[in-house]
C-alpha cells in the first residue's frame, strides 16, 4: 500500500542518492510542515519511481536528504494528449492542474480564432503540473508544450482525435461508447469559450470524433474535467 498522506516532493536528483533541496522546498519542509532532521518524506523525479528519503539537514536556505527505500516503481508516461485553447491565468492554472490529475501525459496549448489568450507562462504552468503530481501521487510528470496553431496541431497528430463540441449540446449519443470506439491512445481537444469558427470546424471535421458533454454549454475549464472523465470511463487507467 502506498502512503498518500506523507509529504511528497519532486526532485531533480537521480534516485537513490543524495538529494539537495532548494530554498522554496526547504522553507516548505522546515517552516510549513515543521519537519526537522531525521524526518521522512517521499520523493520522486519522474524517472526512478518513488522513494522514502530521510532528511539530513534543513538550513535557512537549503537542505539535504538521502533516499533510502523505494516505495513505488516508476509508472510509464501517459499517452493521452490533452489539447486546449489557452484561458486567462486563474482558469488556466485550474485547467492544467485538473488535466494532470485526470491523466494527461502531454498538454498542448492550441491557438484558435476565438481564443482570448495567445501566450502562456510555461514555467508557471509546469510548476502547477509538478504540484498536482506531488499532491496526487503521480510519478510520471506530464509535459506542457509551446502554443501551436490548430492547423499545425492537426498536421502533426498521429492518433485519433476526440473534440468536445458545444454544437452537440444535448445530443443523445453515448459519449463513452463513442470515445471507446475511436481507440487509444487518444488526443482530446477543448476549444475556446467562444467556440470554434466555421473554418476551424472544416479543419478538424474530416478526422475528429465529436462528442457532447451534456445538455449545457460548459466553461472551457469545466469541459476539460468532463471530457477527461469520459476518457477515463472509456479507458480506465
Amino acid at each position: 500500500m502506498r502512503d498518500f498522506n506523507a509529504p511528497r516532493l519532486f526532485v531533480h536528483a537521480d534516485l537513490p542518492g543524495l538529494i539537495t533541496f532548494d530554498q522554496g522546498q526547504t522553507n516548505y519542509l522546515r517552516n510549513v510542515l515543521r519537519l526537522s532532521p531525521g524526518a521522512s518524506i517521499l520523493v520522486f523525479n519522474g524517472r526512478d519511481g518513488e522513494w522514502r528519503a530521510e532528511i539530513d539537514e534543513l538550513g535557512k536556505k537549503a537542505g539535504r536528504a538521502d533516499a533510502v527505500e523505494r516505495t513505488a516503481a516508476q509508472t510509464p508516461k501517459s499517452r493521452l494528449v490533452y489539447a486546449f485553447a489557452p484561458l486567462k491565468q486563474a482558469r488556466l492554472d485550474y485547467m492544467v492542474e485538473k488535466a494532470t490529475e485526470m491523466g494527461a501525459g502531454r498538454l498542448v496549448p492550441v491557438l484558435t480564432q476565438h481564443g482570448q489568450v495567445r501566450k502562456i507562462n510555461r514555467e508557471r504552468l509546469s510548476a502547477n503540473i509538478v504540484e498536482a503530481c506531488e499532491q496526487c501521487g503521480i510519478l510520471s510528470v506530464p509535459v506542457i508544450e509551446e502554443p501551436v496553431s490548430l492547423a499545425d496541431f492537426l498536421g502533426g497528430l498521429d492518433r485519433p482525435l476526440v473534440v468536445a463540441d458545444e454544437a452537440l449540446a444535448g445530443d443523445a449519443m453515448d459519449p463513452v461508447a463513442t470515445i471507446r470506439a475511436a481507440g487509444a491512445p487518444l488526443a482530446v481537444l477543448v476549444g475556446p469559450e467562444g467556440g470554434f469558427s466555421p473554418e476551424e470546424r472544416e479543419l478538424f471535421a474530416p478526422r475528429a470524433v465529436r462528442v457532447s458533454l451534456g445538455p449545457r454549454i460548459l466553461r472551457a475549464d469545466t469541459a476539460a474535467v468532463a471530457l477527461l472523465s469520459l476518457v477515463e470511463a472509456a479507458f480506465p487507467s
